[in-house]
């Protein structure tokens, strides 16, 4: 099963402001740990809202809006894709992540990722074909450019 591991921003890092050291040397190590588990598929943190946008859908209309947006509790700060056995085994390593927030109060969500498995029927064998496909590609655009 794969996961993906939410951490939710706070007004630190929705102000730009970057980690100490010791929290990067943690997280590195960290980060160490999933990868030599066998658990880490990828991960990176993001940059504040400030520098984003949305686009919204609606009624045959598409709205741009630049950020910074306020912060609501939904906003992101960073994730990781897990590879785990279950949703319980993503739990556990997410309780072992080192303190990500300067505040000392975080929140991380963690939400399985769909597999083609899971669209039943109506994912037809190309569309699998077509999956497999796309998958193969960017896996290879990712070696080329380590």
């Amino acid at each position: 099963m794969r996961f993906m591991i939410l951490l939710k921003a706070d007004q630190d890092t929705e102000a730009g402001k970057m980690p100490d050291e010791n929290l990067l040397r943690d997280m590195m190590d960290f980060n160490q740990a999933l990868v030599d588990a066998g658990i880490m598929l990828g991960g990176d943190g993001l940059q504040p809202t400030s520098k984003g946008a949305k686009v919204q859908f609606a009624d045959g209309r598409t709205t741009v809006t630049e950020g910074p947006f306020p912060l609501t509790g939904e906003q992101l700060a960073g994730f990781w894709i897990w590879q785990c056995a279950s949703k319980q085994e993503a739990i556990e390593w997410v309780k072992k992540v080192p303190m990500p927030m300067a505040s000392g109060t975080a929140e991380i969500e963690i939400r399985q990722i769909f597999d083609a498995a899971d669209f039943g029927g109506e994912f037809t064998p190309e569309m699998r074909e077509q999956e497999e496909k796309m998958r193969a590609e960017v896996a290879a655009r990712q070696a080329a450019s380590s």
